[in-house]
């Protein structure tokens, strides 16, 4: 069963990648509800299967986020006086997140990611031509907004930036920075909640082979592998397909998928 699962998340990953690529998406959104179908074939119980999906979806973030920052870097799509006095308070949220997680339900955590979901892909479905603008504010709200955006991101298992993009990009901050922004504040949401994720699953008498706290290394193997193929393979594609169009198909299955999470 295990090689099932690992074979299932390379195919998973493959999809992932493309999708991130293509559409400019966190792969969070669809690794989680694939690894709480996937993670109780290797025995998962249903009372830590929601915690683990979301431990492995951001140790698999960690890897994708990382390598796109870099990229963004190179390209000068993120201006760091904006972006480092958001990636500490990121950080921080993320690791509160994890610890809120480890307190709360599998069936608490699959309502709250279910309905964020649907809240998400209905603001993708809205705001698609969307272009009205605001000023940018204080700091300190910026600062706010990016930890809040940790502790949801974190709960969910996603970079954030399907929350921090629309935010920044709503603030007047163009589109390619706001990318740029949100890629590296994904990488510390990531590092920091799967890093929580490991330290509130240590050492639970119930946690399958192969895992370091909440994290399932198997999954999190084949997830990473095939995605970061397939991830440039999306980006090439993105211009030569309908993108707006596949985004509201993408927000469509997102909520029909939130809605199968909710009716268990």
């Amino acid at each position: 069963m295990i090689l099932t699962v690992l074979i299932s998340c390379i195919a998973l990953g493959s999809i992932v990648g493309f999708l991130a690529g293509l559409l400019g998406i966190g792969g969070g959104l669809i690794i989680v509800p694939a690894l709480v179908y996937l993670l109780p074939m290797v025995g998962v119980s249903s009372e830590i299967v929601m915690p683990m999906a979301l431990a492995t979806s951001l140790g698999a973030i960690v890897i994708t986020s990382a390598s796109a920052a870099v990229a963004h870097h190179k390209k000068n799509n993120i201006p760091w006086v904006l972006a480092k006095p958001l990636l500490i308070l990121v950080a921080a949220g993320a690791l509160l997140g994890a610890f809120i997680a480890d307190s709360l339900s599998s069936e608490t955590l699959t309502g709250f990611f279910s309905i964020v979901v649907v809240f998400l892909a209905v603001y993708m479905l809205l705001s698609i031509n969307a272009s009205k603008q605001r000023s940018l504010p204080a700091t300190y709200v910026l600062q706010f907004i990016s930890f809040i955006t940790g502790i949801i991101a974190s709960l969910m298992g996603i970079a954030g930036g399907a929350i921090l993009v629309p935010t920044l990009s709503y603030f007047g901050v163009s589109v390619r920075h706001s990318i740029g922004i949100a890629t590296a504040c994904g990488v510390m949401v990531a590092l920091f909640g799967s890093f929580g994720y490991i330290i509130t699953g240590f050492n639970l008498p119930n946690l399958p082979q192969w895992s370091l706290g909440y994290l399932y290394l198997p999954a999190l193997f084949g997830i990473v592998i095939s995605s970061s193929i397939f991830a440039p393979l999306g980006v090439k594609y993105a211009s030569k397909l309908p993108v707006k169009t596949l985004k509201k198909f993408f927000a469509i299955f997102l909520i029909c998928v939130a809605i199968k999470m909710m009716l268990g």
